[in-house]
Parts: structure tokens; sequence; C-alpha cells
């Protein structure tokens, strides 16, 4: 009960329910109003993470093209833990021929969506990776990313500057090969593909007329430096 907790505690009201506040805003907490309400305690996911990432990363101003740097370095190692998972035939390379499948299928002119599946296929190499940490932690990073990304796909579709046909199709290729060099075990062609294609798209996304994010996740259209 809040006067238990004030008293453990040893706040005062308004302090109490400052903490509370920010709890609530971190995600750590939900607090339900009135006679049967209370505060509801949630484990830290990897989206509390990403959020508190990104605050650091806005404070030190740090650019996206930065974050993008630092993904191209990281996301192919995950990748090159997935060819070496002795359970990825059963576990992960399923779900990737699947997204491959659905990337294949979805209209042309569907900008966002494509980005969307694009986003899965990656959100997948990573939390297939086998380590927690790297899941836990590359996690966070890409889902910075996701978020430009989406901003930058509706983008796209407004301004009708999406990409060729023929590079989302290279786009879904790319997605292919690196799925046979995980099923084959692959693990050094799994790490080089996916650094070679994450070379060849991440530039397209950094296209700065595209509404740029702040790392916290708002839409703004400063544009970050290079």
């Amino acid at each position: 009960k809040q006067d238990q907790l004030i008293s453990e505690f040893q706040v005062s009201r308004p302090s109490f329910r400052e903490a509370l506040r920010i709890l609530e805003s971190e995600g750590l907490i939900s607090v339900r109003r009135g006679n049967v309400g209370g505060a509801q305690v949630h484990a830290p996911t990897p989206e509390n993470a990403a959020r508190t990432l990104g605050l650091v990363l806005q404070a030190r101003e740090v650019a996206l093209d930065d974050l993008a740097a630092a993904l191209a370095v990281i996301e192919p190692v995950c990748a090159a833990h997935c060819a070496q998972r002795t359970d990825r035939n059963v576990a992960l390379v399923p779900h990737l021929r699947d997204l491959n499948i659905r990337c294949r299928a979805i209209d042309a002119q569907d900008q966002a969506g494509a980005a969307r599946l694009f986003q899965q296929f990656h959100h997948a190499i990573i939390d297939g990776c086998g380590n927690t940490t790297l899941v836990i932690v590359i996690g966070a990073l890409e889902r910075l990313w996701s978020l430009h990304e989406k901003a930058w796909a509706d983008y796209a579709d407004a301004a009708a500057a999406g990409p060729a046909a023929d590079l989302r199709a290279s786009v879904v290729v790319a997605h292919d090969e690196i799925t046979d060099a995980i099923e084959a075990g692959d693990a050094s062609r799994a790490q080089h593909l996916v650094a070679a294609h994450l070379a060849k798209v991440q530039p397209l996304m950094l296209d700065h007329r595209a509404p740029r994010i702040d790392m916290t996740g708002a839409e703004s259209r400063f544009s970050v430096g290079r």
C-alpha cells in the first residue's frame, strides 16, 4: 500500500508519486487509479533498454550515421552466431524462409510494409543468434534503427522516393543468400553477406532528405551530420 511504501522508504508523498511517475514512464510499472487501483510491476524489457540507451545517445548528440555504423559491425557477428547454432534449422531458418516468402508477395507500392518485413528479418537474425547479451544489447540498437527505418519508409511512400523495384528484389535475394548460409552452417559466409548487405542498404536509409528521428524515438526533420 502507498502508506506502507512511504513509511518504508522514508519519503514524502509528493516524492513517492514522482517516483511512481518515473517508473511508469520507463514502462517498469502500470498504475491503475481508483479504489481498486495500484501499481503493477513489469520486468525490464529490451524496449526499456532501447529507450534508455536512446536517451544517452541523444544527450551526447550521437549522429544516426554512428548508430548505423555500429550495427554494420555487430549485426554480421550475430549472423555468424546464427549459423553456429545446432538447432538453427528448426528454431530459426523456417522463420527466415517465411519472412522471405512474405517479402516476395508484398505489393510493390507498399514501401512501409516492405520495410516492416525487412526489419523483422534483421530482428530475427539478432534474436536468433543464441547469445542473450547480444540479443539484449544489439536488439536495443536495432530497435532504435528500426524507428528511423519506419520514418524513412513513410517518407518514401509520401514522396514517391522509394527504392526501385530491382533494388527491393536484390534485398530479397540478399536475405535468401544469408538464410542459405545460416542453414548450411557457414558462419564466415553469413557474416560476410550481412556486412555486404548492410553496406548497400544503409546509405539509402541515411538519405538526408528523409525525416530523422531523435534517439528517443520522436520523429524530427533535423538533419544529423554524417
